[in-house]
């Protein structure tokens, strides 16, 4: 994977790395390091995000649950060094999926907002589908009000 991070800002590139640790090891346990009190999730199904930091970290640990050969290809870093977006690819069951998270940090490293997209349809309802399943009951309490 090319890597960018040249401009990343020191604590946002440390959290980075702990976060590629962690989906290497497909082990969330100390996610809760990284992410912000007060931080958001973005999803690719939904168009009001989802907080504060409880469903920021059920949804990105579930997500690594239901992702097969999941892998990262390309990050690119904003001038500012505090965000960066990462291309991934994965497989939900038999559906292929592209997609990219963008992830701000506050100045500390700590994520404040996940956004994830995903492309083609067909591998954004399979995802879509299998999340729903396993987290329609708890979710949607998390919801942030517009």
């Amino acid at each position: 994977m090319a890597s960018t991070l040249t401009h990343l800002q020191a604590p946002a590139a440390r959290s980075l790395a702990s976060w590629h640790e962690m989906v290497a090891q497909r082990d969330m346990r100390a996610l809760d390091t990284i992410v912000h009190p007060d931080a958001v999730f973005r999803s690719p199904m939904a168009y009001n995000p989802y907080g504060p930091a409880p469903a920021v970290l059920m949804v990105l640990r579930t997500v690594m649950t239901v992702f097969e050969d999941f892998a990262y290809h390309r990050e690119l870093v904003s001038e500012d060094g505090l965000n960066v977006v990462l291309e991934f690819s994965a497989r939900v069951g038999d559906k292929q999926l592209k997609g990219i998270d963008l992830i701000r940090f506050d100045e500390q490293g700590l994520i404040v907002e996940f956004e994830v997209m995903v492309r083609p349809m067909s591998g954004l309802q399979a995802l879509g589908a299998e999340m729903g399943a396993r987290l329609a009951q708890s979710l949607p309490a998390f919801k942030v009000k517009a």
